[in-house]
């Protein structure tokens, strides 16, 4: 049975010095276990800028109360009685208006292809659920700070339009380079391999060079990333080794504990490994993968940043930039995390700002010597 939660008083924001009310974030939690349940709900409702506004007991449930109940972030169970969380996913996603999706499960932390599976499908992020007598401890709040990090929909988003121009910040884009397109770096993180999918099957089969990926994923969770990516793009994936020589029209993907750096040697370019410290503090950086390709391929390298936190991906956009190449960035409605993609764009890097499709057209019209428009 659905239940509904009373309103949490919102949590005052000081702005400048004046205040204001900064709406709470609303939740939904879908697990079958009723002590599940409970105690996440108690934990979230210690956090005033929370506001659960229902449970329920399965994905049926969650679905019908989607109906009804305007959901920010809608935290998920994968095993459950009936349809699983992963097969009910889509469809969440779907009837929730641009409702963000955490699956909170046990399988996140040994089910490294299930996880992969679920952040292909469209979660924003995973979190595995300690089991019932541990649920104490920092769980709360790495809890609460990965809701947080998801955020709240705009007004626009759960109309199905997008944010608000009032939302959006200017942004001044840059030219396209005219030159041919000789590798294409793909940087992501929070909901970035959702978005990955979308943009790499929408990609003609012939670009005339290499295609490399950095997603933040741990190791241990890249060989069924490669699987995943493959079979979304239609192409050969594989997670670098030392001196892999870079072959056209094949993906390279970042190891989950090393930077996916560059090396030419004559006509041939070829993978090194490092994991000397990103000014991201990340591993794999983004910055690290667009530095080298800016050094490599100059203005023939093409970067694209996706959804994600912070602001991996920033110094080396303006790397890539400033040796001749260009950056395009995923667009605030259609990111779960509208981190790295805002911190390129304002910062005046980005030649294009749109959904992963029209980013995979524009690539396209690149590659195929169209003018840019």
């Amino acid at each position: 049975m659905i239940q509904p939660f009373a309103t949490v008083p919102a949590r005052p924001v000081r702005i400048g010095e004046g205040m204001r009310q900064e709406p709470p974030i609303r939740l939904m939690i879908v697990d079958d276990s009723p002590i599940a349940r409970a105690v996440l709900s108690r934990m979230l409702s210690a956090h005033k800028d929370f506001e659960i506004v229902a449970l329920a007991g399965n994905a049926g449930e969650a679905l019908d109360a989607l109906k009804s109940v305007r959901v920010d972030i809608v935290l998920l169970d994968v095993e459950m009685p009936g349809t699983s969380g992963l097969q009910a996913l889509p469809e969440i996603l779907k009837r929730g208006r641009g409702a963000r999706v955490l699956i909170v499960s046990s399988i996140c932390e040994d089910g490294a292809e299930a996880t992969v599976k679920a952040l292909a499908l469209g979660a924003a992020d995973t979190l595995p659920k300690p089991g019932t007598g541990t649920f104490a401890g920092r769980f709360s709040e790495v809890l609460a700070e990965r809701l947080r990090r998801i955020g709240r929909v705009s007004a626009g988003q759960a109309a199905g339009a997008g944010a608000s121009a009032a939302d959006l910040p200017e942004v001044t884009l840059r030219a396209m380079p005219d030159t041919s397109l000789g590798c294409l770096a793909l940087g992501a993180s929070t909901g970035g391999l959702h978005a990955l999918g979308e943009f790499l099957k929408s990609l003609p089969s012939k670009l005339g060079g290499p295609i490399l990926v950095t997603q933040h994923l741990p190791d241990v969770f890249m060989p069924f990333f490669a699987r995943q990516i493959a079979a979304a793009a239609g192409r050969e994936a594989r997670v670098v080794d030392e001196g892999m020589r870079l072959e056209p029209e094949q993906i390279f993907i970042a190891r989950g504990d090393a930077h996916l750096c560059l090396a030419r040697e004559g006509r041939s370019v070829h993978v090194t490994l490092s994991r000397d410290p990103a000014s991201s503090g990340c591993l794999p950086s983004v910055d690290s993968m667009f530095w080298s390709v800016g050094e490599v391929y100059g203005r023939h390298g093409l970067g694209v940043v996706f959804s994600g936190m912070g602001r991996d991906g920033l110094v080396g956009s303006a790397r890539l930039v400033d040796s001749g190449g260009a950056v395009l960035v995923q667009n605030q409605e259609t990111s779960a995390v509208w981190g790295m993609p805002r911190a390129v764009a304002e910062a005046g890097l980005a030649s294009a700002v749109l959904s992963p499709a029209d980013l995979a057209r524009r690539v396209a019209a690149r590659a195929q010597g169209v003018p840019w428009k």
